[in-house]
């Protein structure tokens, strides 16, 4: 079957419809996820539904980033994160560009 020119573009045109509803679906899909790359979220105020927006951290995840916040009076930098129990270098340095923090409040005197 030789194929014209006709038949190639027309080919052409298929093809970058696909791409596009391919990407347009991946995107989407990642957006119904919670998972999509956007405002970092500051480990000092986030709330455990906030955390489980990050990849990688689940309900167990947030539950103790939120107990060692409490228990140690918040991240004073988010190096402290990899003192959570599961949170290694490999897991902090995926975590490190969509994280942020304040610092704690000091309680007034």
């Amino acid at each position: 079957m030789a194929m014209t020119w006709k038949t190639i573009r027309v080919s052409m045109l298929a093809l970058a419809a696909m791409v596009i509803m391919t990407t347009t679906a991946g995107a989407q899909s990642a957006v119904a996820d919670g998972k999509a790359a956007g405002v970092p979220v500051n480990i000092n105020t986030a709330s455990a539904a906030d955390l489980e927006k990050l990849p990688g951290v689940g309900q167990a995840m947030a539950t103790r980033i939120i107990e060692y916040r409490q228990k140690n009076g918040g991240f004073k930098k988010i190096e402290e994160l990899m003192n959570v129990r599961g949170i290694g270098e490999k897991a902090f340095l995926a975590l490190k560009p969509q994280i942020t923090l304040t610092p704690p409040k000091v309680a007034e005197r």
